[in-house]
């Protein structure tokens, strides 16, 4: 089977904006005012599930061309980008895959990225997702390489329906030891993402926010998104958060809560009784394109400015071929000032055409989620 290839902007292509300098540091906003606040960095694209929302097995399958590893970027140039990205405003980085602990010496990447700082002296908000599958053996390490949070995804409690949901026969209970092995060792506040599919997993949302109401864990359930185009996505298997919500308030009430910062996608929502809160993430039918704040780097080295993306601009290509960090740093600068994606809300648009849908776009396993 061939990769298919997503078309990657020309670096030199970016808008000189009528020959505006940029600096090479400073905080830089898009054509919409949006700051750039959060990096996403996909550190491979290798999983060992096979998720049906995200990499199913029919697309996914022994035969599928991974990248190799030369192609992959190195810790030291994710570091030296890290710094740019930093140096124009990120205050966090969140490390995504794949699985991102499957990487070789992923500790050595983190205790990097979490010597670095914010221009005015604070410390860098060091995340990662994961599916859980090795957290157990490896939360004390990433606690002390650095790491500050852990977000995991877990789809059911029930085994049979999890397993199904993973195809790779792996045990709820598992990922449940590494969720208590990473609060162990004060990887929290801790988040558990649950990707809700009407009709194959939504029966689960009361069960799982019983299992972990009063535990600590901040559970998020997010609406099965049109990311890429090898999940089969159906709106029709759409659960619109609101539901969620309302199945939860029926057996817990819940109370609203402000979000922490304005660029937060979850809606949150507090147990009346101060059992913990859950939130929502409701990117098909609530869009939060208006306060995005993210940028999102591939496996090798590609720049992404929407999870619905269909190109990238090729950041490595510079770093292997002898820019200097002003040249990167000026780079990265023209390209956020010319970002207009607003995918999520052009989707849900009265006006939106067709061809906003039916686009290509990036999948989720190669950009992170």
């Amino acid at each position: 089977m061939s990769r298919r290839i997503i078309p990657v902007a020309d670096i030199s292509a970016a808008p000189d904006f009528a020959g505006v300098p940029i600096e090479p540091r400073g905080i830089v906003t898009d054509t919409f005012a949006r700051p750039m606040r959060d990096l996403r960095v996909s550190i491979t694209d290798r999983c060992n599930f096979r998720c049906i929302y995200c990499m199913p097995r029919a697309v996914f399958d022994k035969d599928y061309p991974f990248l190799p590893h030369d192609a992959l970027l190195t810790f030291e140039e994710i570091e030296r980008l890290a710094r740019t990205f930093v140096a124009h405003g990120v205050e966090k980085i969140r490390l995504t895959g794949g699985e991102p602990l499957l990487r070789k010496n992923i500790e050595w990447l983190i205790e990097r990225l979490a010597r670095l700082s914010t221009p005015d002296g604070r410390p860098l908000d060091v995340t990662l997702t994961t599916n859980g599958s090795l957290l157990a053996r490896k939360a004390r390490a990433l606690k002390d390489a650095g790491l500050t949070r852990v977000t995991v995804s877990l789809d059911a409690l029930d085994d049979a329906l999890f397993k199904r949901m993973n195809d790779a026969d792996f045990a709820a209970a598992s990922v449940l030891e590494g969720i208590a092995a990473a609060q162990a060792v004060g990887l929290e506040p801790l988040k558990v993402n649950m990707v809700v599919k009407r009709g194959t997993n939504d029966g689960e949302i009361v069960p799982m926010a019983r299992h972990f109401k009063g535990s600590g864990v901040v559970l998020r359930f997010i609406e099965y998104m049109d990311v890429g185009t090898s999940n089969g996505w159906n709106m029709a298997e759409v659960l619109p958060s609101a539901d969620v919500v309302a199945r939860i308030a029926e057996v817990f009430p819940l109370v609203p809560l402000e979000r922490h910062t304005p660029a937060e996608t979850a809606q949150r929502w507090a147990y009346a009784d101060g059992g913990g809160e859950i939130g929502v993430i409701s990117s098909v039918t609530r869009a939060f394109c208006g306060t995005c704040t993210r940028a999102r780097l591939s496996t090798e080295g590609k720049l992404y400015l929407c999870l619905f993306a269909s190109a990238g601009h090729d950041l490595r290509a510079l770093l292997r071929n002898g820019a200097s960090d002003a040249d990167i740093a000026t780079a990265i600068a023209r390209i956020w000032q010319g970002r207009e994606d607003r995918y999520s809300l052009l989707r849900g648009s009265q006006t939106a055409s067709a061809s906003v849908a039916a686009a290509p776009r990036v999948e989720m396993s190669y950009i992170g989620g």
